[in-house]
């Protein structure tokens, strides 16, 4: 029960799972492998880490709603309430890693991105999956440098760039007002956008996900900001064995399937399809998009 406790907050490895739990990876495996069995978590192997999660939402809601009731009978569990702190200190650690290397690496950064596919065709690729229907009111998540908005802001109404590193934001502002380009920039994180329901017509994610603890969760944040006929478009690599871009660029995942992401989007309210496989470089850039319905159905109480 601990074990999808944790799970529920976020995907963990089995090494983050015994770290929080402060087990043996040999024992939270056998837990794991029951849960497995059960069809209450789900494994996925990238490389040579080992990530969970939970298991399909119809198996899984009535058991939550079992353990919230029980919450609310019996007062909070103590062991849920020690991993719960043990877990922040997981999240402490994963963003730290990432915030040292965006730190490091905030100059240099549109270099990097070059270094794994040509990024004129990847540009090309976003510019002819957006092509035929207004941009509107655009949110770069995970901006960087804001190229992204250099290309794209000058056809939308309004532009706004959300990045949690405040060098990225720096570089951002700066190459902007060189361009010319009048747009928003704020600080903000992926999971909590600074943004009401319904404020965006198109969102681009433009290889960001793979730094994402909790994809799924991205991915439905994003969505939130659709007003009907809104779009989400994500750019992210096709899934590798690039084991060192773990390790020596802070990438958490390695590379999405057309499957996962596609998930991702039904599970937010999306009608998603795969765009476009580029294949170029080491590595393949997967284009992604999701679209809002143009009328939202209404619940009726």
């Amino acid at each position: 029960m601990r074990i999808l406790m944790l799970l529920r907050a976020m995907e963990l490895s089995v090494g983050e799972l015994a770290q929080v739990l402060g087990q043996s990876q040999p024992r939270v495996s056998r837990h794991v492998k029951i849960l497995i069995d059960a069809g209450l978590a789900e494994r996925r192997k990238e490389g040579s880490w080992v990530f969970l999660s939970l298991g399909p939402r119809r198996r899984i809601e009535p058991l939550f709603q079992l353990v919230d009731r029980w919450g609310e009978l019996d007062g909070d569990d103590p062991w849920t309430a020690a991993d719960a702190a043990r877990l922040t200190a997981v999240r402490a650690d994963r963003a730290a890693a990432a915030e040292r290397y965006f730190a490091g690496q905030a100059a240099d950064w549109d270099a990097l991105r070059s270094l794994h596919v040509a990024e004129s065709e990847v540009e090309a690729a976003i510019g002819r999956a957006l092509a035929g229907k207004p941009i509107g009111r655009l949110v770069d998540v995970g901006t960087g440098t804001g190229r992204m908005l250099e290309l794209f802001g000058p056809a939308a109404e309004q532009a706004l760039g959300i990045d949690r590193s405040p060098e990225m934001l720096r570089l951002a502002r700066a190459k902007l007002a060189e361009a010319g380009l009048d747009a928003d920039l704020r600080q903000g994180d992926m999971y909590a956008l600074p943004l009401a329901a319904d404020s965006a017509d198109t969102v681009i994610i433009h290889q960001v996900l793979h730094y994402a603890q909790n994809p799924a969760a991205a991915v439905a944040e994003a969505a939130r900001l659709l007003g009907p006929g809104g779009r989400l478009i994500i750019v992210d690599f096709a899934p590798h064995e690039r084991e060192e871009l773990r390790s020596a660029d802070a990438h958490i995942r390695l590379g999405f399937a057309d499957e996962a992401i596609l998930k991702y989007f039904e599970e937010a309210g999306l009608a998603g399809r795969v765009v476009e496989h580029l294949e170029g470089g080491e590595l393949t850039v997967t284009l992604w998009l999701g679209e809002q319905p143009e009328q939202r159905l209404k619940v009726v109480a």
